[in-house]
């Protein structure tokens, strides 16, 4: 078959699917990737199998619990320090028996992907080459295996690279081997990174927003706002799951002009034992140096400098039938602010 075609089959089938998968249950929502978002906690998703449906919490839906995640308006997505993506597209369950029965044969009766492709697919999925009547007779011993697309990685390169036909996995068994992109705990994780918030990074100053030349500027970020975030995604009716972590190690501080000296000289702020960043500035520190700053040496006039915070996260995840922490690239979140730089005024007398 023409890649034009199976692509086409794929998406079409996607779509059906979405629908066949049934209402979803009060305590998850289904996003437009299959996905499912578990509004609190405290969610439980059965995996269970409702008449001839797959539950929306079950099946190939990822549940991701995103209650220790990173939130608030100024929360964003960290990218990859070495360019480092989500799998683009991944196999898990899809379909029971039932399902997939209804998903492709109004497909192949719309004709829409050719009388030849249309016979194949019978062949294969109702023929006995290699599956007879859509495996009916094997209900509740197993489930149809089908590609989804992330929704993050929609259209990006490999978004399209799953063109394995539907294939069945007997529960407890492993996918086929041949099938290097079936879902994981691994593959969970990867997908969980791409989900991780972390807050914003606008430091405090002293002085505040306005500073003076030569004059060193501490910097410094509260404990309270940068703690370790987390979320976990699970496939319930495999049973695996994964945890994937971020925490901040360090803060780099770009002052936005060259004539400036940053503290320490390598602009890398490194966290303190607390979660702290730096240190506040307090009264009769004037004579020190601080320990995560900035020295302007030339004013801003009647502009500013846009001082850029970058915090650097460290990113790992545990998961079913992994030992200990693995890890995962790290990652970087910034954010500019206005530092306004004045020349200090002397009077002669």
């Amino acid at each position: 078959m023409p890649e034009v075609k199976r692509r086409a089959l794929g998406g079409l089938a996607l779509a059906v699917a979405f629908v066949a998968l049934g209402a979803p249950s009060a305590l998850a929502k289904v996003t437009p990737d299959g996905t499912t978002e578990s509004d609190t906690s405290t969610s439980k998703p059965s995996g269970s199998v409702e008449g001839d449906t797959l539950a929306s919490s079950a099946g190939g839906v990822i549940v991701f619990d995103r209650s220790k995640n990173g939130s608030g308006e100024s929360a964003g997505g960290i990218t990859s320090t070495n360019s480092w993506t989500p799998p683009p597209c991944y196999y898990a369950p899809k379909y029971t028996p039932e399902q997939l029965q209804k998903t492709l044969e109004p497909i192949w009766e719309s004709e829409s992907t050719g009388y030849q492709w249309d016979g194949q697919q019978r062949d294969r999925y109702v023929n006995g080459n290699p599956y007879k009547d859509f495996n009916k007779d094997k209900s509740g011993e197993g489930y149809w295996w089908d590609a989804y697309v992330p929704e993050s990685q929609v259209g990006v390169p490999g978004s399209l690279d799953c063109t394995k036909p539907i294939f069945w996995v007997d529960n407890g068994d492993p996918p086929p081997a041949d099938v290097p992109e079936a879902i994981t705990p691994e593959i969970l994780a990867q997908l969980a990174y791409a989900e991780i918030q972390v807050p914003s990074t606008t430091v405090e100053l002293a002085p505040e927003q306005t500073t003076k030349v030569n004059l060193p500027t501490w910097a410094w970020l509260d404990a309270a706002k940068f703690k370790p975030v987390s979320v976990t995604a699970s496939v319930p009716l495999l049973g695996i799951q994964a945890t994937t972590t971020a925490e901040p190690v360090s803060l780099k501080i770009e002052p936005g002009t060259a004539d400036s000296v940053t503290y320490p000289a390598t602009g890398e702020c490194q966290i303190n034992a607390d979660g702290s960043i730096g240190e506040p500035y307090a009264k009769g520190k004037a004579d020190e140096t601080p320990p995560c700053g900035v020295k302007y040496l030339r004013s801003s006039g009647d502009d500013s400098y846009k001082l850029r915070a970058t915090i650097t996260w460290k990113i790992h995840w545990t998961g079913t039938g992994v030992q200990g922490e693995q890890l995962l690239p790290d990652g970087t979140f910034g954010a500019e602010q206005d530092v306004v730089v004045q020349e200090v005024q002397a009077v002669n007398r």
